[in-house]
């Protein structure tokens, strides 16, 4: 089986490439921590440069007043900067072909 051959960070690429998806979601997919998907991903964004293709986030929003625009894209942060909410969606990640 292909899937069994491949890295866990293929597999969150092949992931990415058929859904947008927030890293604690591939975190409970894969086994692994939120921390360990970030770092996936960060690498990813780098090394789908020379290629065709593009990771795309989506920002963390705050729920409570619908903030966006965070410096990371990819953490989320613990808290919003307008409102001090601490209720914040993770970011969503995937990967398109230009």
């Amino acid at each position: 089986m292909q899937g069994e051959r491949e890295t866990t960070r293929q597999q969150i690429a092949t992931h990415l490439r058929s859904s947008p998806t927030r890293p604690g979601v591939l975190a409970n997919e894969f086994g692994i921590r939120s921390g360990e998907v970030l770092s996936h991903v960060e690498h990813l964004s780098k090394s789908l440069d020379p290629t065709d293709e593009t990771l795309l986030v989506a920002p963390p929003t705050c729920q409570k007043c619908g903030f966006s625009n965070f410096d990371d894209l990819i953490n989320r942060p613990s808290r919003c900067p307008e409102c001090k909410n601490e209720s914040i969606d993770e970011p969503v990640f995937t990967i398109e072909t230009e």
